[in-house]
């Protein structure tokens, strides 16, 4: 029974599946052909700079936007030309959209009263939504009463009430001061984790789809850059945008050759050991190295010097900034107690091969 049960979920088709999918206005491409797919109860983030295409992403999946081309599969049927109000799909936005006229729990009563609930059945569910919030005490008072963070839970409980079968989030946190922000993150990781909802949710803030996603769809140019956990985004980017879109990474240009000591890639800096499997014929490749894996001090195998320019104390960490040869930039993360060197200084520093990823 228990194989079985197990067969059931590997075959089970995904929540959410795209295939083709594009946005065209007239001569211009708002979002190339693009296939994805989110597994029920899966926290998808879209993040790209402005322009790439995650909010046409969110819309056309949505209904907001009419598709160009391809189709939208939920729970395995095509939904494409299906109306916004027939998708079972909920919004959340960056600027609350409540009625301003409507108590907190008249607000989040909405979108029950508007899908016929039975009275006692709103009652349940109003209770139990202010309580994921955490706004019991506040459910008579009106929006202009609230912090804009009450504000952001309301509209996260008026969307979660229903349970729609898919929760789309664009930047509803983008309004909110740093310290709210995160806060709120923690928030609807709770949500999500309590509710097990599939939620799809859009920032450009890298920090934010780290800290929240199971999986980050990373957007560039109208089209799909990388989909990934955030642990291989961050760690295995597989273009020198994503490398350099997410996180910190110091980008050494250069062409990969095979030499008397096996592959080498060569720079502008020098000469540096890619990490075990790297191809040798690479006219036009990228070493990527992330500032917390450089050490100072002479290693093994990459070893490298320069000129100390600036020196950042972010708190939790110091960042050392060195100026190569053939002005290549590198920033060295340093924890902790460790010895700072001084703006000026000319130093050694070193990383072992395998901490670096190769790029086209």
């Amino acid at each position: 029974m228990a194989h079985q049960t197990e067969r059931q979920a590997t075959t089970a088709p995904p929540k959410l599946r795209l295939e083709g999918l594009s946005k065209r206005y007239g001569a211009v491409t708002a979002l190339e052909p693009s296939n994805l797919q989110v597994n029920a109860g899966e926290f998808l983030t879209l993040l790209g700079p402005s322009g790439s295409g995650k909010t046409t992403l969110l819309q056309l999946i949505s209904g907001l936007t009419e598709i160009s081309a391809g189709q939208i599969l939920i729970d395995g049927r095509d939904q494409s030309n299906t109306l916004v109000h027939q998708r079972d799909i909920g919004l959340v936005f960056q600027h609350y959209a409540l009625f301003p006229h409507l108590t907190v729990a008249e607000n989040i009563e909405f979108p029950l009263k508007m899908r016929g609930v039975t009275r006692d059945e709103i009652k349940q569910r109003l209770a139990r939504a202010l309580e994921m919030v955490h706004l019991e005490e506040l459910a008579a008072r009106f929006p202009r009463e609230l912090s804009g963070g009450q504000q952001q839970r309301v509209a996260l409980a008026r969307c979660f009430v229903y349970k729609p079968s898919i929760i789309l989030m664009d930047e509803p946190l983008g309004a909110l001061d740093k310290k709210l922000r995160d806060q709120m993150q923690i928030e609807i990781k709770r949500l999500h984790r309590e509710s097990g909802a599939t939620i799809i949710y859009v920032t450009h803030d890298q920090d934010e789809a780290l800290a929240m996603s199971d999986r980050i769809c990373l957007m560039n140019k109208a089209r799909i850059e990388q989909v990934d956990t955030p642990h291989e985004i961050y760690n295995r980017p597989k273009s020198a945008f994503a490398a350099d879109f997410i996180g910190i990474s110091n980008i050494f240009r250069g062409t990969a050759i095979d030499g008397p000591h096996g592959v080498r890639i060569t720079t502008p800096s020098g000469d540096f050991i890619p990490p075990a499997g790297t191809a040798p014929g690479m006219a036009s490749c990228a070493l990527v190295i992330r500032p917390e894996h450089i050490r100072i001090g002479a290693g093994t195998a990459n070893t490298a010097r320069g000129g100390v320019y600036e020196i950042v104390y972010a708190g939790s960490e110091t960042r050392v900034l060195v100026a190569l040869p053939g002005e290549q930039r590198v920033i060295i993360r340093l924890p902790p107690g460790n010895a700072v060197p001084q703006i000026k200084e000319t130093i050694t520093f070193s990383w072992e091969p395998d901490a670096a990823v190769v790029v086209p």
